[in-house]
């Protein structure tokens, strides 16, 4: 994938969460989770601006992440931050709903997608998403969940600087956030690959040369043909699906193919 279409994805990606916190959130002091709900409070009760704020609190952590998660992640994490704190410079903050529960929901949803995609197209939008992407490369846990848990503290903050009935507003917006985030960034789900095919050093080649995953080869027979066939295994995370299903069917389109969702995977498996 070429840098520009990433770069478009992800420039798309933050006007569409600058238009989200202006239109649906900031109007109802609903706020965000992280870094930048904590932004969205200083924007509400100091002069400067939310969009500011944001800047000026993720300078730490994209510092820690540029040293964790290498130059190009943290370069397209800073474009995807000023994008938004742009954005959100010249988008009104106008109330598109008089319901606050209302735009809670659809703050939510939008937000989720538009940080979903940011994410998905290796980028951030600052704050604890870098946290948590560092944290899900030693353990394969869910995404968004990890960052609604490291975004809660927002919701006893706004509690006290404002409402608890916006706290909960800002609860059930990050809950629908994280939910959106998991369906779009799949990394963590791991799935289980099984081809039985006549060409199976030609297909075991070419996998191993475009994914760095170990690979079972095991001696098959076909219990009705009496065919000799084999049998290759291995475990994948659910982005390389898309990598190795135009591979197998290159190769081998007669293979059969069995793929199903891992619970949980022990051993020597790369995470990042």
């Amino acid at each position: 994938m070429s840098n520009i279409y990433r770069l478009i994805i992800n420039f798309t990606a933050s006007v569409i969460l600058g238009f989200a916190f202006n239109m649906f959130l900031l109007p109802h002091e609903v706020l965000t989770g992280g870094v930048t709900g904590l932004a969205m409070v200083f924007g509400l009760l100091l002069p400067l601006n939310t969009g500011i704020w944001i800047i000026i609190l993720n300078i730490p952590i994209l510092i820690l992440g540029w040293l964790k998660l290498g130059k190009m992640f943290i370069g397209n994490s800073v474009f995807s931050v000023l994008v938004t704190s742009f954005s959100m410079q010249y988008i009104p903050v106008r109330s598109v709903t008089d319901d606050a529960l209302l735009s809670a929901v659809f703050g939510g949803v939008i937000a989720g997608i538009a940080i979903g995609f940011i994410i998905k197209y290796y980028g951030s939008t600052g704050g604890f998403d870098v946290v948590s992407l560092m944290l899900i490369k030693k353990w394969d846990i869910p995404l968004g969940g990890l960052i609604f848990a490291l975004n809660s503290i927002v919701v006893f903050i706004s509690g006290f600087v404002f409402a608890w009935d916006l706290a909960l507003y800002t609860m059930a917006s990050i809950y629908i956030t994280g939910i959106v985030i998991d369906r779009i960034h799949t990394r963590h789900i791991k799935l289980s690959l099984m081809v039985v095919t006549n060409k199976g050093d030609d297909l075991k080649k070419e996998l191993l040369n475009n994914l760095v995953r170990g690979i079972t080869v095991i001696e098959g027979k076909g219990a009705y043909s009496n065919t000799r066939r084999e049998v290759l295994f291995t475990v994948i995370s659910r982005y390389e699906l898309a990598i190795v299903r135009p591979i197998i069917y290159e190769i081998d389109p007669e293979a059969f193919v069995s793929v199903s969702e891992t619970m949980e995977v022990m051993g020597n498996f790369r995470r990042e």
